[in-house]
């Protein structure tokens, strides 16, 4: 199903951004001990609170066709984001951050300092105590995060119907469908649709449950 194809598509590539995002911001906040953590804790955490819709909005305003920003990507990179499965995916990214950021900062906070002291007594470089101690003690709590990430990226509605629309075929993800079988009133599609992705959900959240650093 094409609807399903694209919200995998769309989950996978959020879950690449976030893995390289989250796993950076949730380390440099690990460490950093000042104001200006708690203001970008803050920050990084909103898009958890706001309404879709409204992050919806705020990348309307930042990408639409009318700014220089979008002039800008298409003139060097030659997409754009608006009514694009490009602006899905940035929207889902954005969506899905906090739920990636917050359990790696937390993976990292869990690991003993002491143990970084030590690899620095011993002469081993910053980046090389990172993936040689922090990341394998980490990873479960890292691992976790990115699969609710995932799990909430393949149901994002507000800010990708927002930004990206229903362009059936190239934007219209499962939740989407769902939402326009129900306006139309095809009650077999949507059933269908609906414990398609409630099956996808339950079976990785029990993955992420299992992986969680509770059960460590």
């Amino acid at each position: 199903m094409i609807p399903l194809f694209l919200s995998v598509k769309v989950a996978v590539w959020a879950t690449m951004i976030n893995l390289v995002l989250g796993i950076a911001f949730g380390w440099y906040l690990s460490r950093k001990r000042s104001f200006c953590r708690q203001v970008l804790d803050v920050m990084a955490t909103l898009p958890m609170v706001l309404p879709p819709t409204v992050l919806g909005y705020y990348l309307l305003v930042l990408f639409g066709n009318k700014t220089g920003l979008s002039k800008w990507l298409e003139a060097n990179f030659g997409f754009g984001l608006v009514f694009s499965l490009n602006g899905a995916i940035i929207a889902a990214a954005i969506v899905t951050f906090p739920l990636v950021f917050k359990p790696a900062r937390a993976a990292f906070e869990s690991v003993d300092e002491q143990l970084q002291q030590v690899g620095w007594v011993l002469g081993v470089s910053k980046s090389a105590v990172f993936f040689r101690v922090f990341l394998p003690l980490a990873w479960r709590g890292i691992l976790a995060g990115l699969l609710l990430g995932f799990v909430r990226a393949l149901g994002e509605f507000g800010a990708t119907l927002m930004v990206a629309g229903s362009i059936p075929g190239k934007t219209q993800t499962l939740s989407i469908a769902i939402y326009d079988a129900v306006q139309a009133g095809q009650d077999a599609e949507v059933n269908q649709l609906v414990l398609l992705i409630s099956v996808v959900c339950i079976a990785v959240l029990s993955l992420a449950y299992y992986l969680s650093p509770k059960r460590a």
